[in-house]
């Protein structure tokens, strides 16, 4: 009876002396926005019984690079499902490795996408142009997840807008989300610009796109690109703006 009195005790004291350190764990992860691994039967059966028991023994860092090397093999092989459904294991086990979103979302829009319009053994243009967008919208849905799990880092912001631009050629969208990326601490000094640039080909937006590349142009030679200094110019004819107000045409 003793010795279960003792047990229990110790047990008793080392759950109180955990609860702190949970606590602050709880805390951490919320602010560096990790999110749950889901450790379901679902997951078990996709990563197979090795797989699902090194992820449950903390190895989920080495059991996601593999799984990186099994994409770039079916990547090589052109196994669009196989590789979609491996960067959706990697993205699950490591939320927070912004290269898997990245590599995850450019083999759907980018590589696939194409594969997928060039398709020779499907005659319907409909059906491959159906593809293709289907693989966009994969490739958007991996970055969208990915910058719920890393909304602190510019870098997936950045590949939203550019998919925004380069494949839906939707500039509204992508001078948003180079917006978002400038906002982020660790921004790159282009961001702001580009948002700018993307924003000069809104219909209807003309007049904030021509402050913000004013505004621009303002803070000196270093931001007076060629790219700024012809949206500047086109925007000054669309506008009308006063030949007395317009940028000047010497370097």
């Amino acid at each position: 009876m003793t010795r279960a009195l003792i047990v229990a005790a110790a047990l008793t004291v080392m759950g109180l002396l955990k609860l702190p350190v949970e606590r602050d764990l709880a805390v951490l992860h919320r602010e560096q926005h990790f999110r749950s691994v889901e450790f379901n039967l679902d997951l078990r059966e996709k990563l197979g019984q090795l797989g699902f028991i090194a992820a449950l023994s903390g190895f989920r860092a080495i059991v996601a690079d593999a799984l990186f090397i099994q994409a770039h093999v079916a990547w090589e092989n052109t196994e669009w499902g196989r590789m979609l459904l491996l960067f959706r294991h990697m993205t699950t086990l490591q939320p927070r490795v912004l290269l898997f979103w990245d590599t995850a979302a450019w083999h759907m829009a980018w590589n696939a996408s194409v594969a997928a319009m060039n398709d020779p053994n499907q005659p319907r243009q409909t059906l491959r142009v159906k593809a293709q967008r289907e693989y966009f919208a994969l490739g958007k849905d991996f970055l969208e997840r990915g910058i719920k799990n890393n909304p602190d880092r510019p870098e997936l912001y950045e590949a939203l807008a550019r998919l925004y631009k380069e494949k839906y050629k939707d500039h509204e969208h992508a001078a948003e989300y180079y917006a978002k990326a400038a906002m982020v601490p660790e921004a790159a000094p282009w961001d702001r610009r580009f948002s700018a640039y993307e924003l000069s080909y809104c219909e209807g937006r003309e007049s904030e796109a021509y402050e913000r590349l004013h505004s621009l142009y303002d803070e000196g030679e270093k931001e007076r690109l060629p790219t700024l200094i012809k949206r500047l110019k086109f925007l000054e004819e669309k506008l009308g703006i006063p030949e007395d107000q317009r940028i000047s045409d010497k370097k």
